[in-house]
C-alpha cells in the first residue's frame, strides 16, 4: 500500500517538472524571453541548482521528523506551485523563474523521504523490485510529462500547468488520510533519543561517518555520472529527436519520453527481481545488476548521438531506458548495504545534490553545445563519463551485508542502553 501510494506521489512529481521540457514553444509565444534556447536552458537548471543544494538539507531532515508530513507537505507545495506557473503573463517572466526555483524546493524533500521510508518497509529480498516500483512512477511521470506540448497544443499551457497543479493538490488529503510512516526499531529509537539531546552535533557526526565512508564516495561518483545522461534525455531528448528527426516538439517529445519510459519500467521489473536473487547468492549481485545496466546505457547514447531515423531514434532511447530502469532499481538497495537505516535519507540526499549539480551543468551546457556542436555531440561524449563510472562500481564496490543496520561506533552504547532500560522495567 505503501509503495502504491508514494508511486503516484512519483508520477506526479516529475509529471510536473517534465512538462517545462516539451512546452519551450507554447510558453514562449507568451513569455517572450523563454523563446532563446539558451535562456529556456537556464531556466530549466535553475530547478535542477536550488533541488541539488536542497537535497542534504532534506535527507537530515528526512532521517529525524516524521515521513509521511514531509511527503505531504512537499506535494501540496509543489502542487500550488505548478498551478501558479499557469497563472504567469507575458510580463511574469521573473515570477515564472521564482516559481521554478520554488519547486526544486519542495521537491527536494521528497525523494529522501519516500526511498528511506520503502527501503524501512522492505528489509528481505523485495528490497530492490519495492523501490524499482516505485521509480516507474518517476518514469510514467516522465512519460506523461512528454505530452505537456501536445495537451498544451489542445487548450493552453497555463492551463495545463494549473489543472494538473489542483490534482497534486487533492491528491495530497488523500495521503494524510491513507499514508504512515513506520515505526522505528529500537536501536533507532535510542539514536533519535540521543540526537534530541544533542542535535547539532549528531547531526555532524553523521555526516562525518558517511563522508569518512570510502564506498559511499563511489556510490556518489557513478550516481552524479549516470546523472549526466539521465537529465539530459529527461531535458533535452525532446529537443534532440526533433531537430534530429526533423518533427514538431508536440511529436518528437511523445516518443522521446514514451520511449524511454515504457522501456525503463521494463528494465526495473528485470533488474529488481534479477538483484533480489542475486544478492542471495553473491553480496556483490546488487552491484553486478546495476553494472549491466550502466552498460547498456553507453552504446545506447552514441547511437543517440549519431541516428537520424525513427528506427535509430527509438532503438537508442528503448536500449538506453531499459539499462536505466536496470541501475535505478538498485540505487537504494546498494547505499543499503554501506551506510545504516538511520543515515540513509541523509546519504540519499547527498547523492541527489551531486547528481543534481551534475544534471543542471549537464542541461546549461547542452544548451551551448547545441548551438556550437549540435546535441548529438553532447549525447556521445556523456558514454564516455559512463565507462569511467562502470569501471569504478565493478573494482571498488564489494559490500560485506546486504542490510547495514548499525554502525560499529554506535553499536556499543546502544547495547548498554538497552540493558539498562531492560533492568529498569
Amino acid at each position: 500500500m505503501v509503495v502504491g501510494l508514494l508511486w503516484v506521489v512519483a508520477l506526479l512529481n516529475y509529471m510536473d517538472r517534465q512538462m517545462l521540457s516539451t512546452m519551450q514553444v507554447a510558453i514562449g509565444h507568451t513569455i517572450t524571453p523563454l523563446q532563446d534556447p539558451a535562456t529556456f536552458g537556464w531556466v530549466m537548471s535553475i530547478f535542477l541548482w536550488i533541488y541539488g543544494f536542497m537535497s542534504p538539507v532534506s535527507g537530515i531532515i528526512a532521517d529525524r521528523l516524521n515521513r509521511k508530513w514531509l511527503i505531504v507537505g512537499s506535494l501540496g507545495v509543489w502542487s500550488a506551485v505548478t498551478s501558479l506557473m499557469g497563472m504567469c503573463g507575458p510580463d511574469d517572466y521573473n515570477w515564472f523563474v521564482a516559481l521554478r526555483a520554488l519547486m526544486g524546493v519542495s521537491e527536494a524533500l521528497y525523494i529522501p523521504a519516500a526511498l528511506s521510508l520503502i527501503a524501512d518497509y522492505f528489509t528481505g529480498g523485495a528490497r530492490s523490485l519495492a523501490v524499482g516500483v516505485h521509480m516507474t512512477g518517476l518514469y510514467m511521470g516522465q512519460a506523461l510529462g512528454g505530452f505537456g506540448a501536445t495537451i498544451a497544443h489542445k487548450i493552453s499551457w497555463q492551463d495545463t500547468f494549473h489543472w494538473f497543479g489542483i490534482i497534486g493538490i487533492a491528491y495530497a488529503v488523500i495521503l494524510i488520510l491513507l499514508l504512515h510512516d513506520k515505526g522505528r526499531s529500537k536501536a533507532e529509537q535510542a539514536a533519535i533519543k540521543k540526537a534530541e539531546k544533542l542535535e547539532s552535533e549528531t547531526v555532524w557526526r553523521s555526516l562525518g561517518m558517511i563522508l569518512t565512508n570510502i564506498a559511499f564516495w563511489v556510490i556518489l561518483f557513478f550516481f552524479a555520472a549516470i546523472s549526466l545522461p539521465g537529465w539530459a534525455t529527461k531535458n533535452w531528448l525532446p529537443t534532440l529527436f526533433s531537430d534530429s528527426l526533423g518533427q514538431p516538439l508536440e511529436i518528437a517529445g511523445p516518443i522521446a519520453t514514451i520511449s524511454i519510459a515504457v522501456s525503463s519500467f521494463i528494465g526495473v521489473m528485470v533488474g529488481g527481481p534479477l538483484s533480489d536473487r542475486w544478492v542471495k547468492r553473491n553480496l556483490k549481485g546488487r552491484v553486478y545488476t546495476s553494472a549491466i545496466g550502466i552498460a547498456m546505457m553507453i552504446p545506447a547514447l552514441v547511437l543517440m548521438g549519431f541516428g537520424h531515423n525513427i528506427v535509430a531514434a527509438v532503438c537508442a532511447a528503448l536500449f538506453f531506458g531499459l539499462g536505466y530502469g536496470m541501475y535505478d532499481a538498485n540505487n537504494m538497495p546498494i547505499l543499503c548495504q554501506f551506510v545504516p537505516a538511520r543515515q540513509r535519507g541523509t546519504a540519499y540526499g547527498f547523492m541527489n545534490t551531486c547528481g543534481v549539480i551534475a544534471g543542471a551543468l549537464t542541461t546549461m551546457a547542452l544548451g551551448a553545445i547545441a548551438q556550437s556542436y549540435g546535441l548529438g555531440f553532447g549525447f556521445v561524449v556523456m558514454a564516455g563519463v559512463l565507462v569511467v563510472a562502470l569501471i569504478l562500481q565493478l573494482t571498488m564496490l564489494n559490500p560485506k551485508t546486504d542490510n547495514m543496520e548499525s554502525d560499529s561506533s554506535d553499536a556499543p552504547e546502544a547495547a548498554p542502553a538497552t540493558k539498562q532500560n531492560l533492568a529498569k522495567a
